[in-house]
């Protein structure tokens, strides 16, 4: 079996695709650890976040040839953070049913505002990995709500420079939520959501 524990991350993402059992062996090997702890920190239950962390290597495994992967460390954190949005999700789902007979107003708040937050931070996760002015850009629409113009001068590029960087920030979100699964409507109506907070 190749060894293949000097390879970078590149390597072995390119391996993977060739169907290398060694390469995504290495690949567990090193983050496997890294990812429970993130799991973990939202779960606060240790079944609970190595079922999510095994859920997400074997998605890996079993979508190789399809997944493009630029930086497989934030890859795989933003794919645990989206498997841990899945989990709560069925939990609400399950919540829905039995308030089918009852009623828990307080309960479908605290659930809403949860769903809310993970899909937050899976999206902040797909932020971060953005070049820096594409991140930049979009952090001053979102999170400070600035309009086009002020981001223009703030970072010393034209209107429609800023207006070209939002829409490439939210081709890659919307590319990132449709490899994991979440359909455009959704994405679309989550970045909008967000955008307009």
């Amino acid at each position: 079996m190749l060894n293949c524990s000097r390879h970078t991350d590149e390597e072995l993402t390119s391996l993977l695709k060739s169907d290398n059992h060694a390469a995504f062996t290495e690949i567990y090997k090193r983050y496997w650890k890294k990812m429970l702890l993130i799991s973990w920190n939202h779960t606060k239950d240790t079944a609970i976040a190595k079922d999510l962390v095994h859920e997400v290597f074997m998605s890996l495994w079993e979508r190789r040839g399809t997944m493009q992967i630029q930086n497989l460390s934030s890859f795989l954190a933003t794919a645990v953070k989206f498997s841990i949005f899945k989990h709560y999700q069925k939990e609400k789902n399950r919540a829905d049913l039995a308030r089918k007979n009852y009623e828990f107003d307080e309960l479908s708040r605290d659930e809403d505002a949860l769903d809310a937050l993970f899909l937050k931070e899976y999206i902040n996760g797909i932020v971060e990995e953005m070049p820096e002015r594409c991140r930049l850009v979009f952090r001053y629409s979102r999170d400070m709500g600035l309009k086009n113009s002020e981001i223009a001068d703030k970072i010393n590029i034209s209107e429609k420079g800023v207006e070209a960087t939002l829409t490439r920030a939210l081709k890659i979100i919307r590319g990132e939520l449709k490899n994991y699964g979440l359909g455009i409507l959704i994405a679309v109506q989550t970045i909008y959501a967000l955008l307009h907070k």
